[in-house]
């Protein structure tokens, strides 16, 4: 009997992770790490992405996701390397992002003997670090329990909805033999995606829809994949264009559903369109002439059905209302599907919840309504004609003035304006800061162009890196960041990861030499004091800087026009798709303010 192939745990833990398709690793390398980056010098099916800084590399991780689909890795040493990792892996479990995190460690027969860089017996725990943060954290102690570590965390990561998820390998354990018959040959082989559909109850939130004076779906971020399939979106945009139910979404689910679609009311919660808030019952005089016009009865709506939501605070707070604003509530029908049973009921009182998986329940609201007529009579036209009104009578942004302005400086709501008009196909990347504000009110976002935000956690930064890893996962296609120059300086340094490995990914830095949002929001709630400089930046040389690091950089200054801004983006998406990164700093008024609608203390 001859002795079985054997591989190294290192050389097997690559193999996971191309069968789960996992084609980029993003990180940087150390000597906890030495086995697992030997088997990837030698590899070519796997990409090692030398980034900047382990934040960086998990937020490139999570953009890769996004727009592949598949898992994003890091891949860092121990100690300081992965607990720099930990923000930008809290940030994807709450993003609902599949990530898994690697992190190296010193050989286990130096545990507790203040050996470099240790994290597991020493003053940092990295383990339980991580699982205080993201869905699953273990370490692989020996080659036998390598498989059984690695697989949940996988499964886990993987799940529906996705996670983070994070395993910790000593250099000991990496070197170990395993037989090469352990590892699978298909993903198929030790997980399953999460699936489920209760078809009694979808049948009920059907007809509750369908018989509804005046319904709404609100859309949240864990419909995105389901709403990324083409067919399905096409299916579930004729569906509610036949019954006349009117569609919003989260703020982080902004353009899932396409925003020139009739029945959408886009994105409520922060920053939102006002058209949602008039269309459940925010009535003033020139609503109630409206609902007169059209025969519409002035009872307070009746029906909302929430998919992939937990209707958190920026999800539900309204400009100028109540934190979890109880306009949502309908006088009806409150249903909330999701397939995490533990986010169903938590911030509103419901009629129904139902554990179901997005686009399962999707496609059997679809399904019922082929086979199902409208009720019949006036209502539906009228509705129709009411939401139309609506969008008529009331612009979906907060100053359109602000937004067709096209002198100097240029507004920010007018870039939003320019960045939809140039931009028919890509991925735009937003971070948190005034920009989020800017974006969410300003712009306009239908498929094939996605948005993507962080708003669970918000962290400064995720934009600026994350566009790097979208755009090596789809090299095809323009990526955008829209980012503050605060942020844009915390993560900057990852321009030069795009510039050695030719990305061209574009940045657009809203500068105000200020942390304006924090600036502003002071302001607003303490007025006596003056604020205005108080968290200015340096003035630094954002041109200078991203041209250090490989960038072709240009400065849109204060007497520059909203056509200069608009030639400047043309040319940087021109000149992206010949491999270099392009950023357009682009100098603007700091006493401009997206429409938060600050809050009063006390």
């Amino acid at each position: 009997m001859t002795d079985q192939p054997i591989r190294s745990v290192a050389a097997s833990l690559l193999d996971y992770l191309a069968l789960e398709g996992a084609l980029k690793i993003f990180g940087i390398p150390g000597g906890a790490a030495v086995y697992v980056m030997n088997e990837l010098r030698q590899r070519d099916d796997i990409q090692f992405v030398i980034c900047r800084q382990e934040s960086g590399a998990a937020y490139m991780a999570h953009g890769y996701s996004l727009v592949t689909g598949s898992l994003g890795v890091v891949l860092t040493t121990s100690g300081p390397g992965a607990a720099n990792a930990l923000t930008g892996a809290l940030n994807a479990e709450n993003s609902g992002a599949p990530v898994l995190v690697i992190t190296g460690e010193v050989p286990q027969k130096y545990y507790g003997r203040a050996y470099l860089q240790e994290g597991i017996d020493s003053r940092l725990d990295i383990a339980a670090v991580f699982k205080n943060a993201v869905r699953y954290s273990a370490v692989v102690s020996t080659a036998d329990n390598f498989h059984t570590i690695l697989q949940q965390a996988l499964r886990e990561a993987r799940s529906v909805p996705p996670a983070a998820t994070h395993i910790s390998l000593p250099n000991d354990v990496a070197s170990a033999p395993v037989p090469v018959a352990g590892v699978p040959t298909s993903s198929m082989h030790y997980r399953a995606v999460p699936s489920g559909l209760d078809a009694a109850q979808v049948g009920e939130t059907f007809r509750a829809l369908a018989e509804a004076h005046r319904p709404l779906i609100f859309l949240g971020n864990g419909c995105r994949t389901a709403l990324q399939e083409k067919a399905r979106r096409t299916a579930f945009a004729d569906f509610v264009a036949k019954f006349g139910i009117a569609v919003m979404t989260t703020p982080d689910a902004k353009g899932i559903f396409p925003e020139t679609h009739p029945m959408s009311l886009r994105n409520y919660g922060l920053c939102g369109c006002p058209w949602a808030s008039i269309y459940m019952g925010q009535f003033d005089d020139e609503f109630s002439k409206l609902a007169h016009q059209f025969g519409l009865d002035l009872k307070p709506y009746d029906t909302l059905l929430v998919i992939g939501s937990s209707l958190g605070e920026l999800a539900t707070t309204v400009v100028e209302k109540e934190v979890y604003s109880p306009l949502l509530v309908p006088s009806q029908n409150f249903i909330q599907v999701d397939l995490d049973q533990s986010t169903i009921g938590r911030n509103f009182p419901l009629t129904q919840g139902i554990v179901a998986d997005a686009g399962a329940t999707i496609d059997e609201l679809c399904r019922l309504g082929t086979t199902t007529n409208p009720p019949a009579g006036p209502g539906l036209a009228l509705r129709r004609m009411f939401i139309d009104g609506i969008k008529k009578t009331y612009p979906p942004c907060a100053d359109t003035a602000w937004r067709d302005s096209v002198g100097g400086p240029v507004n920010p709501a007018a870039a939003m304006r320019i960045v939809n008009e140039e931009l028919k196909i890509g991925r735009i990347f937003i971070d948190a800061g005034n920009c989020v504000g800017w974006s969410l009110n300003y712009m306009e976002i239908d498929p094939p162009v996605s948005y993507h935000s962080a708003l669970a956690m918000g962290p400064m930064g995720f934009a600026v890196a994350g566009v790097v890893g979208a755009k090596l996962g789809a090299p095809d296609v323009p990526c955008i960041a829209i980012v503050g120059d605060g942020a844009f300086m915390m993560h900057g340094a990852e321009v030069s990861t795009a510039a050695q490995n030719k990305v061209g990914a574009i940045w657009i830095v809203l500068n105000d030499n200020d942390l304006g949002m924090v600036s502003q929001g002071m302001a607003a709630l303490f007025p006596s004091q003056p604020w205005e400089g108080y968290y200015a930046l340096g003035a630094p040389d954002l041109v200078k800087f991203s041209e250090g690091l490989g960038a072709r950089a240009v400065a849109i200054t204060k007497d520059q026009d909203a056509e200069t801004f608009r030639r400047a983006l043309r040319d940087a998406l021109r000149d992206a798709e010949r491999g270099q990164p392009q950023v357009i700093v682009l100098h603007i008024d700091n006493t401009l303010s997206p429409p938060y609608g600050w809050p009063k203390l006390g």
